[in-house]
């Protein structure tokens, strides 16, 4: 397969088509299974494996927005029970690497159709094989024309279209992600990120949101954004940045030393995305492990600012109040604030929002935080068990602003990683700093 975004319409939909037929005829092979004998609890989970497999398998081959779909969904590794993550930690972890680069001539191409005929006259070097290959494009390594090393994004044909239409079309297959990732609510989730990818196929908004992060956090300690070069709709250059990908740490062991550097690069990311909004009115909605990289001076750098999202008055003050109210435990005062708000019914049966959320408030409670798996799958278990009839009741009551779903996506993403990089973090603190309304006494 080529790095072309597959175009045809009807392809691409027999193949999003098969994932509920193969999840359909899996479930009733192992209920086959389960009469002659087997054990319930094997065929269960041989089935979810399998499911997740030609999911992301799926996913994955379409490129656009079904890849960007399980980029998405992949950071959520954390929260996947122990007993099933085996099976299919390897299709989870497929998708936050490279796809397959696109052909030479369509990349050329794609230079002279944004930069010009004599597009190569800007580069004393152009590397032609992509060093990074992902949903909606990828990136070459170069020399611009005034000897600095750039990275040069180049968008694959036919991205825009196919990310529309098939972030359009699963939605119709929401529902089939419970079977990977139950508690999970896949409908939301699409459809919040479809609002905010349609922007990334302009890679001009891109380097807009790129300058500002730079230009607001250029004396960040920790942190180092590249500089914007040049840009237009479909090719973006930026300044180069030698690092190793921060997803190449999670889930490796650390001595004392990297522990201490790993426990820094976590404090980088809570702070940037806690003072994002308040410095620049943008927040980096893209929780992925491929968009830090450590760099040989040890900072993190930050790249790809396809999926930003503009909160010009920083996080909403409603939104602070409800994490505060949360991280003190005052379940009343956050019932009565949610109904107030019209984001929650008054008569709502049993809604708990405070056990709803639980202990995924807990790095907001404590004044030290170690984000591991163990904690993290606890969470997954809590909101996938099927019997906590309450629960969901309360979850179906909610009804948040897309901007406050967004900024809990991007939260619940980010531990995620932070539980797979093993990592200790002061996030109260640096909540109670950069967010008006949250008070860490």
């Amino acid at each position: 397969m080529t790095g072309r975004v597959p175009r045809n319409g009807l392809s691409r939909s027999a193949r999003l088509v098969s994932l509920p037929l193969g999840f359909a005829g899996r479930a009733m092979a192992g209920w086959g299974r389960t009469l002659s004998g087997a054990d319930r609890d094997d065929v269960a989970a041989a089935t979810v494996a399998r499911n997740a497999e030609q999911l992301f398998a799926v996913l994955g081959s379409l490129k656009g927005g079904a890849m960007k779909l399980g980029q998405a969904l992949s950071v959520y590794d954390a929260m996947v029970p122990a007993e099933l993550l085996g099976p299919y930690h390897d299709a989870l972890a497929t998708l936050q690497t490279a796809g397959p680069p696109m052909p030479v001539r369509d990349a050329h191409r794609m230079l002279a159709e944004q930069l010009g005929r004599g597009w190569s006259s800007r580069f004393r070097e152009f590397d032609d094989d992509p060093v990074a290959a992902a949903s909606l494009g990828q990136v070459h390594r170069a020399v611009w024309r005034d000897g600095r090393a750039v990275a040069v994004k180049i968008q694959y044909p036919g991205a825009d279209v196919a990310l529309d239409a098939d972030l359009r079309q699963l939605r119709r297959f929401s529902r089939l992600f419970a079977a990977v990732l139950p508690g999970l609510d896949a409908r939301a989730l699409i459809a919040e990120l479809h609002e905010r990818m349609m922007e990334e196929v302009d890679y001009r908004i891109e380097a807009g949101r790129q300058r500002a992060f730079a230009a607001g956090f250029a004396d960040a300690p920790g942190l180092r954004v590249p500089a914007v070069v040049a840009w237009a709709p479909k090719v973006l250059v930026s300044e180069w940045l030698d690092g190793v990908p921060l997803r190449s740490l999670l889930d490796t062991p650390a001595d004392a030393d990297e522990q201490r550097a790993r426990d820094r690069h976590a404090h980088t990311i809570v702070e940037t995305m806690f003072a994002s909004p308040g410095r620049i009115g943008l927040l980096h909605a893209d929780p992925h492990p491929g968009n830090f990289l450590v760099l040989d001076d040890r900072r993190l750098g930050m790249v790809d600012f396809g999926a930003v999202a503009s909160l010009p008055g920083g996080i909403p003050p409603v939104l602070a109040q409800i994490l505060n109210l949360t991280a003190r435990g005052e379940g009343e005062a956050l019932t009565e604030l949610l109904v107030a708000g019209g984001f929650l019914a008054a008569d709502a049966e049993e809604a708990d929002v405070l056990r709803w959320i639980g202990a995924l408030a807990d790095p907001l409670r404590h004044e030290i935080f170690h984000f591991d798996r163990t904690w993290m799958a606890r969470q997954g278990t809590r909101v996938a068990n099927p019997g906590n009839q309450a629960f969901a009741r309360t979850g179906r009551a909610l009804n948040l602003p897309s901007d406050h779903v967004l900024v809990v996506r991007v939260l619940t993403g980010w531990m995620n990683i932070l539980a797979q990089l093993d990592c200790t973090v002061a996030a109260r603190g640096v909540a109670a700093a950069h967010i008006p309304g949250f008070a860490a006494d």
